[in-house]
């Protein structure tokens, strides 16, 4: 039984009560998000010791980290040294994009190394699998993508981004419009290329039944991907998005109605006045479905510090009713990111979801930055070493450059305005 089929039938599950704790909210209310599909539980019966995690309206908003290998770069130990720093820092679910090595074998080290919910892209897996077969991506039997997310579900995988609103039509509209920088998501052009060459629909969205067939057997959540989604500001909410946007909609509905745990992803790049149209289309389209965003990135013009870009985007977004944001490292548009980046990438989209929620009236949020008020009052510098999102950063700048006096910093020194006002 899934979450949303006992949120369905008034069972109240321990994954339930757990998130309910954590979220300082009823378990009666949040029972009744998730009944309605406004909150998920991403949860797989298969991943053990797996911490539940709640997403979606009302709850605090959730980060998620990327990593993975890549056809140039097979590192699995550097990965499971990315997974344990964004856990450090507290990241709340964690994705394998990996695309080189042993794809099966590394996605069962970092599950097994895993305690927060896990997703993964199964399309990856199958594309570059039938290459190595010899086959074409073009050439993929649909049967070995659908062979891919089961076995991803019995290995315990709580999410999978699979692209469905990616539709003969969604193209077509985007094709006619015409765009700066085309499809930037892998998924995406990876299904566009095969309908291409086979002249037939995505199998993602033909054979959705079967899909939720799977996902309903082993409460695997759906991130229903974003692969129109904009690569660059100037292809921004334009009409092949909002036209995946709408199909993505109607699969929404369809999966809620199977039973099936559901979000939703959104773009990308985008400018910062369109933003919150971005994030109300959603909810008003997807049933107030989580909208999970990457980002989104507010200028394309600042290469090694897209994480500051992202989490400016994400922190407005999620102040508008995001739910999920999956962080950017420094490395975004130049390289596979290196260990310091994803802890860099995961505090800055930290930073962002703690600011949105003392925008959306979090009682927790607002209480830890009141709690640091009053340590700077004191000039209290352990404790607010101790309240900072990376204490390990505060700590290492507190000490870098110690003051003639403990209980000052040394940009004020003996003039603390504080100090001086006792």
């Amino acid at each position: 039984m899934t979450q949303l089929e006992a949120a369905k039938k008034g069972i109240i599950t321990e994954e339930m009560k757990y998130v309910a704790r954590e979220e300082e909210i009823s378990v009666e209310e949040l029972a009744e998000l998730i009944k309605t599909g406004k909150v998920i539980i991403p949860k797989n019966i298969n991943h053990q010791d797996c911490k539940p995690t709640g997403i979606g309206k009302k709850l605090k908003t959730k980060v998620n980290t990327n990593l993975g290998t890549s056809s140039d770069l097979v590192d699995s130990e550097e990965e499971l040294e990315k997974l344990r720093v964004a856990l450090e820092v507290k990241t709340d679910t964690v994705m394998d994009l990996s695309t080189g090595g042993n794809l099966d074998e590394i996605r069962k080290t970092i599950i097994g190394n895993c305690p927060v919910p896990l997703g993964t892209v199964p399309i990856y897996q199958a594309a570059i699998e039938s290459k190595r077969k010899g086959v074409p991506v073009v050439e993929m039997d649909p049967d070995y993508l659908f062979e891919v997310i089961e076995k991803h579900g019995k290995d315990g995988v709580d999410f999978i981004t699979v692209h469905c609103g990616v539709t003969q039509e969604t193209w077509g509209r985007l094709e006619r419009e015409g765009r700066e920088l085309g499809v930037v998501s892998r998924g995406g052009a990876f299904l566009i290329a095969w309908m291409r060459y086979n002249k037939q629909e995505n199998p993602l969205f033909e054979q959705y039944d079967r899909l939720l067939e799977i996902a309903l057997k082993y409460d695997m959540t759906l991130s229903l991907g974003d692969g129109i989604r904009p690569g660059c500001l100037a292809d921004a909410t334009d009409r092949g998005q909002i036209q995946e946007l709408i199909i993505i909609g109607e699969l929404v509905k369809r999966a809620q109605e199977a039973g099936v745990q559901v979000m939703v992803e959104g773009p990308g790049h985008v400018p910062i006045n369109q933003i919150k149209t971005n994030i109300e289309l959603e909810k008003y389209l997807c049933n107030e479905a989580p909208f999970y965003v990457l980002g989104p990135v507010v200028t394309d013009i600042a290469p090694g510090y897209d994480h500051i870009v992202s989490a400016i985007g994400g922190a407005l977004a999620a102040s508008y009713g995001a739910d999920f944001l999956c962080y950017v490292t420094p490395a975004e548009h130049l390289c596979l990111p290196t260990v310091e980046h994803v802890r860099d990438g995961v505090i800055a989209a930290r930073i962002a979801a703690h600011a949105a929620d003392i925008a959306k009236g979090i009682k927790s949020s607002w209480e830890w930055d009141l709690e640091m008020a009053r340590a700077r009052k004191a000039l209290d510098w352990e404790k607010q070493i101790q309240l900072a999102i990376d204490p390990a950063k505060a700590r290492e700048y507190r000490e870098q450059r110690p003051p003639q006096e403990e209980d000052v910093c040394t940009m004020c020194g003996e003039y603390c305005a504080i100090k001086m006002l006792r």
